[in-house]
């Protein structure tokens, strides 16, 4: 099995919102952290939601982290109060440790506001080194991607 695998699909996961006040700073624009909590959010939601393997069992009884290990993001444009938004991820390679997401935030005119790419390790929360992911979630990760 490879290490690392470039990803050839363009299969996305997304979620729309609407920008509430507790994620704006006093200029009345998001403040740049919290699309770091969107997503946080967005990729627990992914894990659940679409890979069908339960994040917070994971982290909890079978003591697995994702932990992020990278994250670059670019600030394109500003987002408001009250703006509509689509959050969405992209995987670019998964590894037997290791998966790079490319996420982004759009504005509901298409605009792109946020871009980041992010790495995330698969760890053991018992010894909190690298592990290779388990099998339920690389096989989801794999599917996901239509990685054969």
């Amino acid at each position: 099995m490879t290490d690392v695998r470039s990803v050839p699909s363009s299969a996305s996961f997304a979620q729309m919102l609407r920008v509430p006040f507790s994620m704006c700073d006093p200029a009345g624009i998001v403040f740049f952290v919290q699309y770091h909590l969107l997503f946080q959010n967005l990729v627990e939601s992914w894990v659940t939601e679409r890979l069908g393997v339960e994040y917070s069992e994971l982290l909890g009884p079978r003591r697995v982290g994702l932990p992020t290990v990278r994250l670059e993001t670019d600030f394109r444009a500003i987002s408001r109060m009250g703006d509509r938004i689509s959050v969405s991820l992209r995987v670019e390679h998964v590894g037997t440790k290791s998966l790079v997401l490319l996420l982004a935030v759009h504005g509901d005119d298409g605009q792109l506001r946020v871009e980041a790419r992010q790495v995330i390790v698969c760890t053991s929360l018992e010894t909190h080194r690298a592990q290779p992911f388990p099998d339920d979630l690389r096989t989801a990760l794999l599917r996901f991607c239509a990685i054969p």
